[in-house]
């Protein structure tokens, strides 16, 4: 049994527009709607996850005041509800106040079938990347505290769950930015140790020197200004677990005795004489080359032995398809909930630059630009230039078209087959294609469901 067609519900009061519509989107389940009641009628017996609306409607068919008062009903009915609006000639400022009382997007008249295709297209493909998250979020066995629907990151996600449970090393490799942190809490949170302590250490932000201290602790005068007995964070994170980010630098003779406690699971304070045994689990990370560091002699390859029991390697945000986005829906929602602003989403050309752009900074980035643009945003929606995404963040030139295209298909594949959970009549529903031509994109590019 097939799958059934996403639904699309066009708000038109025109008999012949209606038609035209409901003949140019064959790959869509069509719902007709002449007025404001009948739209609201079948948003609730249906629940579509995209409208089209012309603002004209009767008994208002030359003004906006019955098509915004429909807008504002639609998404009170349904706040997640993709709303695209029609712009007339000369009705521009209708299009801005409609996005920002909460519209997707518009689209002006006399209609493009094409053009507006491409909108409805990418409406119904953002709504389902937003609903998959909302899923993943409700389910009690994912991983806390992660906002992803990309297939890249749900992989790591699924080995974070399966190594929780599992008493080794794990560590964590990726560029800064990218949740290191964040992963390494929910892999506690999701073990046996989920009622001891989560204990997190930054080796970089540490000098050599206090480095020992930290981890270790120190006894009653072991040194200047020791004035009483300190567990370090290894004995503080007994039962649970110690977070050791950035443990490429941590300093050779420290890594010595890092190995022993590994291997003996006991330590020895600054200045005192007697082991105590601790049961700690280490869980590290780093953006650093890590096996270049040991072919170099900079790291100890018997360490690295002994914390990489288990590694796990994280995509940087521009290789998670379609997590930009969500995430910067997550963050604006947060921060405008934090400082009470009046923010409510992005508009579509801060979409659009959010997608487009490289983001160096990976995460941390997102979330910085977007709690900047939250403070900075005039009005309810947050546009491209709030986000300042000019300059070398922007993503390289690629080498010619043909690679862009290629990229763009290999991604937009790969994002539908997620999403139809590997169903090929699903996955080329969602691409607008046939599947006979799924199937050599799929062998063209060595992708597989």
């Amino acid at each position: 049994m097939s799958a059934p067609l996403p639904k699309l519900l066009v708000v038109e009061d025109d008999p012949g527009l209606q038609r035209q519509l409901r003949w140019a989107y064959d790959g869509y389940e069509v719902l007709i709607a002449a007025d404001r009641a009948a739209a609201l009628t079948l948003l609730r017996a249906e629940e579509p996850a995209v409208a089209t609306l012309d603002l004209g409607l009767p008994p208002d068919p030359d003004g906006v005041s019955e098509g915004f008062a429909a807008l504002a009903e639609m998404l009170a009915l349904k706040p997640d509800l993709k709303v695209i609006v029609a712009s007339g000639h000369g009705e521009r400022e209708s299009a801005r106040r409609a996005i920002a009382e909460g519209a997707w997007d518009f689209y002006s008249k006399p209609i493009d079938i094409d053009a507006l295709g491409l909108i409805v297209a990418r409406a119904f493909h953002v709504h389902a990347l937003e609903a998959e998250n909302r899923r993943l979020a409700a389910r009690g066995d994912t991983v806390t505290g992660l906002v992803t629907a990309a297939p890249e990151m749900l992989k790591v996600t699924r080995m974070i769950e399966r190594v929780a449970g599992a008493d080794v090393s794990v560590m964590l490799l990726g560029a800064s930015g990218t949740g290191k942190e964040v992963l390494a809490r929910s892999l506690h949170d999701a073990s046996p140790r989920a009622r001891g302590s989560f204990v997190a250490i930054n080796c970089a932000a540490i000098p050599d020197t206090l480095l020992e201290s930290e981890l270790f602790g120190h006894e009653k005068g072991a040194f200047t200004g020791a004035v009483k007995t300190t567990e370090g964070k290894i004995e503080q994170a007994a039962g649970g677990t110690l977070f050791l980010d950035e443990i490429g630098d941590v300093p050779l003779p420290l890594q010595v005795k890092l190995l022993r406690f590994l291997q003996e699971r006991v330590i020895e304070r600054i200045g005192g004489r007697r082991a105590i045994p601790v049961d700690t689990r280490i869980v590290c990370a780093t953006h650093q080359d890590i096996d270049a560091m040991v072919a170099d002699g900079r790291f100890r390859e018997d360490l690295y032995y002994r914390l990489a029991e288990i590694i796990v390697r994280i995509p940087a945000l521009a290789e998670r398809s379609g997590d930009a986005v969500l995430l910067a829906r997550h963050f604006l929602k947060r921060h405008a909930d934090a400082m009470k602003l009046p923010v409510k989403g992005f508009t579509p050309d801060a979409i659009a630059a959010i997608e487009g752009w490289g983001w160096p900074g990976n995460v941390r980035e997102l979330e910085n630009r977007v709690k900047r643009a939250v403070i900075m945003a005039d009005g309810s929606h947050v546009t491209a230039d709030d986000l300042d995404l000019t300059g070398d963040g922007a993503p390289a030139l690629p080498i010619n078209l043909r690679a862009v295209r290629e990229a763009a298909d290999r991604a937009a594949i790969r994002q539908a087959l997620a999403h139809a959970e590997g169903n090929i009549s699903g996955t080329a529903r969602l691409l607008g294609i046939s599947r006979p031509t799924l199937y050599d994109l799929m062998k063209a590019y060595d992708l597989q469901p």
